[in-house]
């Protein structure tokens, strides 16, 4: 019940910021912000770049708020959808993953998570595995290498030998029985 309540206020607060209410991008922002930049910084592995990136999925909320159609999908598929082709579009800008030197390790920040949220996590990642397994191999792989590698549904498409039509078909389907079985 409390996730449709999100999904009932994520949506409503999406109508607002199609009316021009600053107040309602604040509170998408609030809402979102976290989940987006996760899904960013793991297409891009680079904080910096993710940061410019979330603030660009933002600037494009506030312009494309009113043609979300929540009988399309949910509002936060719909955000992270946004934030995944923003993250796609600039890695293809900046080039693929760059290294660093080992030195700059010192600098980068400790952002391990407390022992409950690694515990949601595991709980959470377990479900979604149990819910992967049910999928046929060939999906499953493709939705992987989608959404856990960050590839476009081009690359993907050439990965599996099949037209780009196919594979966004084979991924939507996969995402809809994903959907089903977490219960959403």
């Amino acid at each position: 019940m409390d996730a449709d309540i999100s999904r009932q206020t994520l949506t409503l607060n999406l109508r607002r910021v199609a009316g021009g209410d600053r107040s309602a991008l604040q509170d998408v922002y609030d809402a979102t912000s976290s989940k987006l930049f996760g899904v960013v910084l793991r297409i891009l592995n680079d904080r910096s770049e993710a940061e410019d990136v979330l603030q660009e999925v933002y600037i494009s909320v506030w312009s494309k708020a009113g043609t979300f159609d929540e009988n399309r999908a949910s509002p936060i598929t719909w955000l992270a959808t946004m934030a995944r082709n923003r993250a796609i579009d600039r890695q293809r800008q900046v080039g693929r993953r760059t290294t660093r030197p080992i030195d700059d390790a010192n600098e980068v920040p400790d952002d391990a998570e407390d022992g409950l949220g690694a515990v949601l996590r595991s709980e959470q990642t377990s479900r979604l595995d149990v819910c992967m397994d049910q999928l046929e191999d060939s999906q499953a792989r493709a939705i992987r290498t989608a959404f856990f590698e960050g590839r476009t549904y081009e690359d993907v498409a050439k990965v599996f030998g099949v037209p780009t039509g196919t594979m966004k078909s084979w991924i939507r389907r996969s995402l809809m029985k994903l959907k089903a079985c977490l219960g959403g």
